[in-house]
């Protein structure tokens, strides 16, 4: 599972009102939830200058705030394809799991010295993660392999599904 994508850099405590703000939580359509992630954050114009497959990278305690699940599902249905960070609030790790986003915690050197702009890569397996264009990797714990079964079924409801006809079969 290794992921290849430019990077998207914000810093600390980036909350879910940043993620996707409040006011657009009345629809939990999740491709109009993409047309408006990261929109009150210092890149306000990431959902739509972004490209499918560009990386989220952060700082400390990425996810904190309320507890909505519309933060992870916005931030999955606009192409990001894992979001790393040094640290991730509960919470949201947790509903990234559960609905099939993958997401990591690498260390914070490696962070530091990745820029807006950089390509990286990510193998979610092997916990390696490169940044390809400054030449240098880093290792990170790697997805344990029930929590990777849960991301190969596109979350936790496809994962129980996918049991159950086994089970069943």
């Amino acid at each position: 599972m290794a992921i290849r994508g430019k990077v998207w850099k914000f810093g600390d405590n980036i909350d879910t009102d940043q993620i996707i703000p409040a006011r657009y939580l009345n629809t939990s359509d999740p491709n109009e939830l993409a047309k408006h992630v990261m929109e009150d954050s210092e890149h306000g114009n990431f959902a739509k200058e972004h490209k499918k497959g560009d990386i989220i990278l952060a700082g400390k305690n990425f996810g904190c705030g309320s507890s909505r699940e519309h933060a992870p599902v916005a931030i999955k249905y606009a192409g990001v394809p894992v979001v790393v960070a040094k640290s991730f609030a509960r919470i949201f790790y947790r509903n990234a799991i559960n609905i099939g986003l993958p997401i990591v915690e690498a260390p914070e050197d490696f962070i530091d010295k990745t820029d807006h702009g950089d390509e990286i890569e990510v193998d979610l397996e092997k916990g390696v993660i490169k940044n390809l264009t400054k030449g240098f990797s880093a290792n990170f714990k790697p997805i344990p392999p029930e929590v990777a079964e849960i991301l190969r079924a596109g979350g936790l409801m496809n994962y129980a599904k996918d049991k159950l006809l086994k089970k069943e079969g």
